[in-house]
């Protein structure tokens, strides 16, 4: 589907969008990917790393900006959408900011899309999407609705609309990993409850998973990757298994356990060998036999949390992550 087509990625100069590009290049050799975002200097340092090569392209702009949204869309077949406000403590202090570009931006995609033509649009999502308690969480779960009711609005235009959903991906400048590597030798690490427990994915995974669904969509599906759990208090052990472990208290907006499926989806979900998949509640399209494919309805009240999940990561599994990827870890 991805070869030879021209892919935009929204926020493309962030953490997804730079192991998008690389394994996206390598796999389907698109015509080109152009690079939508906002930050030049993060556009001048990633375009170093595609030097000479002519499908990739930089494109400065916002989602907050609905003409330059139909500029850069010009020629293009599909887009990953991968811009957001997401730091959790930001988006509270920010509100607004928070709302323009999470809402506001979603649906300016959505309409330029439309208009221009796109053929398909894969959302990322965000287990904090899944029964919110922050404003980061609630814009996106705004956003994965406006997404799922962006193929009513698309109608003969025929654009399709898909989200994908995962939580915090292993190594990222914004996990706990880099975090608790950076001060293992401190004497102390500190943690905010004894009982927390996270899913664990990589960038690769999540990569593939977009890719999945650009195959599989029809519109309006969220995808839901199954990855392992891991106690927070193990991941520590793992890291720096002689440092003292602190409990400092959950941070506002914090949860104990990532959610990524709440019981109110759990007749809207079907699973399938190696992800879940919810399907839209609207028109009807969660009886739609082809949306369902070969998919197994979930059992009624069924949740996929960190803290009930059937898999989980050993240490010496996220020892071996570590090892293999640790020029990776904190950098993108």
């Amino acid at each position: 589907m991805l070869k030879n087509s021209t892919i935009l990625v929204t926020g493309g100069t962030g953490s997804f969008g730079n192991t998008f590009v690389p394994m996206t290049l390598k796999k389907y050799d698109p015509k080109k990917i152009i690079i939508f975002s906002r930050d030049e200097m993060k556009q001048w340092d990633m375009a170093k790393n595609f030097e000479g090569d002519s499908r990739i392209r930089f494109f400065i702009g916002d989602v907050r900006d609905k003409e330059r949204l139909y500029r850069a869309l010009d020629g293009v077949d599909y887009v990953v959408h991968a811009a957001a406000t997401k730091i959790v403590p930001t988006a509270e202090y920010n509100p607004f900011e928070c709302v323009k570009t999470n809402i506001n931006g979603a649906m300016n995609l959505i309409d330029a899309c439309i208009d221009k033509g796109v053929k398909g649009v894969v959302a990322l999502s965000t287990d904090k999407a899944s029964s919110p308690i922050n404003l980061y969480g609630a814009t996106k779960l705004a956003s994965d609705k406006l997404f799922v009711s962006g193929n009513s609005y698309s109608g003969e235009h025929g654009t399709s609309f898909s989200v994908v959903r995962y939580g915090n991906v292993m190594g990222s400048r914004g996990s706990v990993i880099p975090f608790f590597l950076s001060i293992k030798d401190s004497g102390e690490i500190p943690i905010t409850d004894k009982r927390m427990t996270r899913f664990m994915i990589s960038l690769e995974q999540g990569v593939e998973l977009v890719w999945h669904a650009f195959d599989n969509m029809i519109g309006g599906e969220i995808y839901v990757k199954k990855i392992p759990s891991m106690k927070v208090t193990d991941l520590a052990k793992t890291i720096a298994p002689d440092t003292k472990q602190s409990f400092v208290g959950i941070r506002p907006g914090e949860k104990l356990h990532e959610q990524m499926i709440g019981f109110e989806d759990s007749q809207y979900t079907y699973e399938y060998d190696d992800y879940y998949k919810i399907l839209p509640a609207i028109h009807n399209w969660f009886e739609d036999k082809k949306r369902i494919g070969n998919g197994k309805k979930v059992a009624e009240g069924f949740t996929y949390s960190s803290d009930t999940n059937d898999d989980w990561m050993e240490s010496s599994e996220l020892e071996d992550w570590i090892t293999n990827n640790k020029d990776k870890i904190g950098k993108i």
